[in-house]
């Protein structure tokens, strides 16, 4: 994982966790690198101030019964909907250098694989949580994936004057429900021929 704990300097960080995403899923959404929270925590977006979890509650209408800081039981509870609602969640980066959570830090740069997750899923639509993951996914990863990236806000608490909450709702779910139930659509197309 991190070799020094300075935030200040340049830190190699490899990534800590596996993709998750079933046979079904739809889509595929990447932030860049988990944080330092998020790596402490065991899992995506669990920095405590971060709104990725509290964005899908809102898109949703559900409740997550168990806080970010509350280990096992709140990451399972998270990889339990990211499943049912047929989402698939990675990162952009395998490994790099980089600032504490800055992004804007993140030097060389080295990027996931994401043959066998595109090859073993119904992915055919990728967001981006942010600028950064959207454009290292864009120059990185793209011409490999052959599926254009689409860049979303950042659930960032830095992100948050820009991007308040309901704003942040209003743009998810232009994007993000759409794209879900395309596929159910296609589907139910495909089972009535």
């Amino acid at each position: 994982m991190k070799s020094k704990s300075n935030n200040s300097k340049l830190n190699k960080v490899n990534h800590p966790f596996s993709p998750i995403y079933t046979g079904t899923s739809k889509i595929l959404i990447l932030g860049s690198m988990p944080s330092p929270a998020s790596f402490s925590n065991g899992f995506y977006y669990m920095h405590s101030l971060n709104r990725f979890w509290p964005l899908m509650e809102k898109l949703f209408n559900i409740k997550f019964k168990y806080k970010n800081k509350e280990g096992e039981k709140a990451i399972e509870e998270r990889k339990n909907f990211l499943l049912k609602y047929d989402i698939a969640l990675w990162d952009v980066i395998k490994s790099c250098e980089i600032k504490g959570a800055s992004d804007s830090s993140i030097k060389n740069a080295i990027p996931n694989d994401f043959s066998d997750i595109l090859n073993n899923s119904e992915i055919s639509k990728i967001f981006c949580t942010g600028n950064t993951a959207f454009k290292l996914y864009d120059k990185l990863c793209r011409f490999k994936t052959g599926i254009k990236g689409i860049c979303l806000p950042s659930t960032s608490p830095a992100n948050q004057k820009k991007w308040p909450m309901d704003k942040l709702v209003l743009e998810y779910k232009k994007y993000i429900i759409p794209a879900l139930s395309d596929k159910k659509n296609e589907k139910k197309d495909e089972e009535n021929e």
